[in-house]
């Protein structure tokens, strides 16, 4: 499969919405015994089910280091397809590809952007991060795509989603933080969202929840659930630790407009009851040293952070009160759709959930 030495938006390829029709969603298998308690068992159970879930609606890949392969093999469901791929960690969201697509032709083709575990040497989560920064161009391979490879600048899927319509929603906490492009100015970023997703608007949320993780990815605060419409994390409970964020950026995305020129409707969706909580105490080797998760720390548990399919929407569920009426409102965004809730407690101990683990490629 060749690189492309162009941009999609100037061959006629855009980025379909996660809620238009897939063909395969694509996984990383989790072994890291810094950023998953226990060896990764617990973590590995859960990966098991959110792919289980998943497998209901499309076909899943698992992607799984080679000392790994056998004990996937043995965990997941034989409808799984598991291939020996070496990653860092299991974040497939945001060093796997972003497909684009040319609805003339029908053709896919990959985005393999630049990876630098969240913000390289300034504030990355861990080093090295080669093997994750080959995974986009290696899942190409795979899927039999050609790619465009973004040289020298830095984006993970996790940071953006698109209506597939022109608009991309994003945050600055993110996008214009430090460690990624910071000899960009936001216009020059925002022209290089338009080459390579197609886009011709850009809705700049202001923050994310996880300013330690990810510098404040999207996924965990606002998406896309049909043209015109968005789902944003929403809590009037002012103990929440996400409270500030969740009411700043629901009033912001409702006096928003797409690409189009549609005023968004945008759903309320609940937080956790209660704070999701680590249990145990293990730490990631980062790049600014040790970076503890201590016992009883506050996880970056949205509900937000689901994954749309094709004819399925896969929910995080932790335990919590608020878990059915999360699953509920899901429900009732997505009416053609069925909502299914997969316990990720594991999966948010490591920083992430059920979107930050998978990627999706359109049919």
């Amino acid at each position: 499969m060749k690189r492309i030495d162009s941009t999609p938006k100037n061959d006629g390829f855009r980025m379909p919405a996660e809620y238009e029709p897939q063909s395969r969603v694509y996984m990383l298998w989790p072994e890291r015994p810094d950023n998953w308690r226990d060896g990764g068992k617990p973590a590995q159970k859960s990966f098991a089910a959110v792919a289980k879930a998943i497998s209901q609606f499309v076909p899943v890949t698992m992607g799984v280091n080679q000392a790994q392969y056998q004990n996937a093999r043995a965990i997941l469901d034989p409808s799984i397809q598991v291939v020996e791929m070496s990653s860092n960690d299991s974040w497939i969201r945001d060093c796997g590809p972003t497909f684009v697509k040319n609805d003339a032709t029908g053709e896919i083709r990959g985005v393999d952007w630049e990876f630098n575990a969240w913000g390289g040497l300034v504030d990355g989560l861990y080093f090295p991060w080669d093997q994750d920064a080959l995974v986009a161009q290696k899942v190409c391979e795979l899927a039999g795509v050609d790619s465009y490879k973004t040289e020298g600048f830095v984006l993970e899927g996790g940071s953006i989603h698109v209506d597939g319509e022109g608009t991309v929603l994003t945050t600055e906490m993110c996008l214009l933080s430090e460690g990624r492009n910071p000899d960009l100015s936001r216009d020059e970023i925002e022209r290089i969202l338009a080459d390579y997703l197609n886009i011709s608007k850009v809705i700049w949320v202001k923050d994310g929840i996880d300013p330690e993780e990810t510098n404040g990815h999207i996924d965990d605060v606002a998406c896309f659930v049909a043209p015109g419409e968005v789902a944003c994390i929403y809590t009037d409970d002012p103990e929440d630790p996400f409270y500030s964020v969740a009411q700043e950026s629901y009033a912001f995305l409702c006096e928003q407009t797409d690409a189009k020129g549609r005023k968004l409707k945008v759903h309320k969706l609940c937080m956790p009851k209660k704070p999701v909580t680590i249990k145990g105490d293990f730490a990631i080797d980062s790049v600014e040293g040790t970076l503890p998760r201590e016992d009883g720390e506050i996880c970056i548990a949205s509900y937000m952070n689901f994954l749309i399919t094709t004819g399925g929407v896969i929910v995080p569920q932790y335990g919590d009160e608020n878990d059915a009426l999360a699953v509920e409102q899901i429900q009732a965004m997505f009416p053609n759709h069925k909502a299914v809730g997969v316990m990720t407690r594991e999966v948010v101990y490591g920083g992430g959930n059920i979107h930050c683990i998978t990627q999706q490629q359109p049919a």
